[in-house]
C-alpha cells in the first residue's frame, strides 16, 4: 500500500510584486507552515555577494542563500503588516503563521529593516497595507 503524500497547505501563485505563496487551506495562528532552506554560507561570503535578495541571516556568522528555486519559502512576499513571521532558532528559520490565514490570502512576514531600506524602499512598498494606505491618500 502507497503512503498517501501530504497535501501543502500553500501554493505558488501570481502576486501584485510578482510570484507569492498562498494559502490553500485555513492555516491557524501559531502553525508552522515552511522551513526557508538552502545552502549555508558565510558572512563573510555573504559581503561578496552584494545584492543577493535570497540570503536570510541566522546569526553571526551565517546566512542561508535560499536563492535555489526547491526552496519553496523563498515565494513569501514582503508585507508590513504581515500574517507571518520568521523564526531563527538552531541555525534553521521556520515560517509560522502569526494570524489565521484563509485559503486565497497570500502568505507575507516583513523582512526587516536592513532589507526593506536596501531593496524595498527606493522602489516603494508595494505590499497590500501600502497600496491600501496610497489609495486612501
Amino acid at each position: 500500500m502507497r503512503a498517501k503524500a501530504l497535501k501543502e497547505p500553500f501554493r505558488i501563485g501570481r502576486s501584485e510584486t510578482g510570484l507569492g505563496l498562498f494559502a490553500a487551506d485555513v492555516i491557524e495562528k501559531g502553525t508552522f507552515i515552511i522551513e526557508y532552506v538552502g545552502p549555508r554560507v558565510s558572512n563573510e561570503e555573504v559581503h561578496r555577494r552584494r545584492g543577493t535578495r535570497y540570503l536570510f541571516e541566522i546569526n553571526s556568522r551565517w546566512t542561508i542563500d535560499g536563492s535555489p528555486r526547491w526552496n519553496t519559502a523563498r515565494y513569501i512576499n514582503h508585507a508590513c503588516r504581515p500574517n507571518a513571521e520568521a523564526v531563527v532558532s538552531r541555525g534553521r528559520i521556520r515560517i509560522r503563521a502569526i494570524k489565521r490565514i484563509k485559503p486565497g490570502d497570500e502568505i507575507t512576514y516583513n523582512y526587516g529593516k536592513n532589507y526593506f531600506d536596501m531593496f524595498i524602499k527606493p522602489i516603494g512598498c508595494r505590499c497590500l497595507s501600502c497600496r491600501r494606505r496610497h489609495r486612501s491618500l
